[in-house]
C-alpha cells in the first residue's frame, strides 16, 4: 500500500503472497456474513476463485464493501467481479492463481471451463498489520 514502509509491504507478501486463508465478511439486509475463502495478495488486493452465483457474489453485486481479516490483518476493501477465470484479460492474474493455490485447484472443486468460475479482486481501502510489536495502518 502506499503509505506503508518496505517492511509493511515485505510482511504482507510473506503472510498473504501466496495461497491464505482468510475471512471475507459481506453485507446483505443490513445482516453480516462471514466466511473462510482461500486468497492471493498482491499490490493492494486479495484474489479470489469463486462462483458467480455464490452468496458472496450476489452480496458483493448489492453492496461491494467488504471486509478482510487474516493473521493479524484485517482490512476493509471493495469487491470487483473480474468475471469469468478463463477469459483473455483475466491470464496474467488466472495463471498466478493456479499456481498459488496449485494444491486444491485440481480437485474437482472448481470447474475452471465453466464461464460462472470467476475471480473476485478485493481492493484493499484501509486496514491495520500488526508484526513483531509495529502497527502499520493505512
Amino acid at each position: 500500500m502506499k503509505n506503508w514502509n518496505e517492511e509493511a509491504k515485505k510482511t504482507m507478501k510473506e503472510r498473504f503472497g501466496k495461497d491464505a486463508v482468510m475471512a471475507l465478511a459481506t453485507m446483505e439486509n443490513g445482516m453480516p456474513s462471514v466466511r473462510y475463502v482461500n486468497a492471493y495478495y498482491e499490490d493492494g488486493a486479495f484474489y479470489i476463485i469463486t462462483n458467480a452465483r455464490s452468496g458472496k457474489m450476489r452480496q458483493i453485486k448489492k453492496e461491494p464493501r467488504v471486509a478482510l481479516a487474516g493473521e493479524w490483518f484485517t482490512a476493509h476493501g471493495m469487491g470487483i467481479d473480474l468475471g469469468y477465470f478463463g477469459k483473455e484479460e483475466n491470464r496474467g492474474v488466472a495463471e498466478k492463481l493456479k499456481q498459488v493455490f496449485s494444491q486444491w485447484i485440481d480437485n474437482g472443486h472448481n470447474d475452471l471451463g465453466d464461464e460462472n468460475t470467476i475471480i473476485l479482486c478485493v481492493k484493499l481501502t484501509d486496514g491495520i498489520l500488526l508484526s513483531h510489536g509495529t502497527r502499520y495502518e493505512f
